[in-house]
């Protein structure tokens, strides 16, 4: 079993940044590959980015591609991800979800999940 929680949510002004952070518990998390997702309201919960492990391969949807970066820390079983110059499409619920497949970036391919964390950009 992987336990995630996220945190580092919140409101800000679109052209801001914001960092979020999920910390791991359980199984060993070097061997896991993370992702992070959104869901906004109203609509599907969508890939944002993943860092695989191993080489630490990243993948990002290309609305967030520039923007976002993904990064892990292995020994404080924690994987971030930075989200600089914010608009307001990318506000959503934040989650944070954990997987032994590699480079995965489908929502089908992660078994543990984060409950999420809100963020919000206003304009």
């Amino acid at each position: 079993q992987v336990q995630l929680v996220e945190s580092g949510g919140g409101l800000v002004q679109a052209g801001d940044s914001l960092a979020l952070s999920c910390a791991g518990s359980g199984r060993t998390f070097k061997s896991l590959t993370l992702g992070w997702f959104r869901q906004a309201p109203g609509k599907e919960r969508e890939f944002v980015t993943t860092i695989s492990w191993g080489d630490g391969s990243t993948d990002y949807a290309d609305s967030v591609k520039g923007r976002f970066t993904i990064s892990r820390d292995n020994a404080k079983n924690t994987v971030y991800v930075q989200m600089d110059s914010l608009k307001p499409a990318d506000t959503a619920v934040y989650y944070c979800a954990a997987t032994s497949k590699y480079r995965a970036t489908s929502s089908g391919d992660y078994v543990y999940w984060g409950q999420g964390t809100q963020v919000t950009v206003s304009s």
